[in-house]
């Protein structure tokens, strides 16, 4: 992003710099000026009275862009996860091949609005086999979860659209410090659960704090989703900056990927914590 953090926007320099088609220059202007040469007054007035194109009608990326894009992939997410809640075993392939495709777009310089689509989908078969999984033994669990993503993303947008919260550079380079020890224990914490190092469903996050009742899942989920709600942070200051700075409309597909990206970590990690603190009733 145009700050660092979420690779999805940190990758592509269409949002960190402005675009070479939009730059003006010296000779430019003497062009403009010898065709201007060109037209008599009459229809050189007419150019001037005519209204002038937005962002859309010059190939830009506009805010509706990348709300339409994001509307279109989270639908997706959900026809997954609506499979995926049916047919549980699917949540493998779709963890397995939702984590390659989200790697591939996170790379690629251009976006492809058909691997970004696939990876929607594959994502929600994950999402929804999980969710069901949880579902069967924490009744209501989902809808909690769902509540609680949707309201970290609505503070976290009328924050930052009333200038509340900002991405500076100071805060995103601690976010990045962060967000890569957190990377570090998740991987940790993974391969001790895969070993059955320890005894928790959870691993290390299932465990007690020593000398209290309180898991240290409960104290990293709080952690991980003010990373993600961070995150969300970064994003919208990209994809505003991508919009100022005047990208061509195709990176609306990128924009709407890096959001679908944070939303469904945001969700995944909300979900967590409510399991943790379900099972720990």
């Amino acid at each position: 992003m145009a700050l660092g953090g979420n690779p999805v926007f940190a990758n592509n320099k269409n949002f960190k710099e402005t675009p070479a088609g939009y730059r003006g220059s010296v000779n430019g202007g003497a062009d403009t000026m010898s065709a201007q040469a060109q037209f008599s007054a009459q229809q050189l007035q007419d150019m001037y009275s005519k209204p002038s194109a937005n962002a859309s009608q010059t190939g830009r990326m506009t805010y509706d862009d990348v709300i339409m894009k994001t509307v279109f992939t989270l639908t997706l997410v959900l026809v997954g996860a609506a499979l995926g809640w049916m047919v549980p075993a699917l949540m493998w392939p779709g963890m397995i091949i939702g984590l390659v495709l989200g790697l591939v777009n996170s790379f690629k310089k251009e976006p492809s609005p058909v691997l970004i689509l696939a990876y929607a989908l594959f994502e929600g078969l994950f999402l929804g086999g999980l969710s069901g999984l949880l579902e069967g033994v924490y009744p209501g669990i989902v809808v909690q979860a769902v509540l609680g993503t949707l309201s970290v993303f609505l503070v976290t947008l009328v924050l930052f659209r009333n200038a509340k919260v900002r991405a500076t550079p100071k805060m995103t380079r601690f976010f990045i410090i962060a967000l890569s020890g957190y990377a570090l224990f998740s991987m940790i914490n993974f391969f001790l659960m895969v070993f059955n190092v320890t005894t928790t469903p959870w691993g290390i996050n299932g465990m007690n704090i020593p000398g209290t009742n309180i898991p240290f899942g409960v104290v990293i989920g709080l952690f991980a989703i003010g990373l993600a709600a961070f995150s969300l942070i970064v994003d919208f200051t990209s994809i505003e900056q991508g919009v100022q700075r005047g990208v061509p409309t195709k990176y609306s597909w990128t924009a709407a990927f890096g959001l679908t990206v944070t939303l469904v970590w945001l969700y995944v990690e909300i979900l967590r914590l409510l399991a943790i603190l379900r099972g720990n009733n």
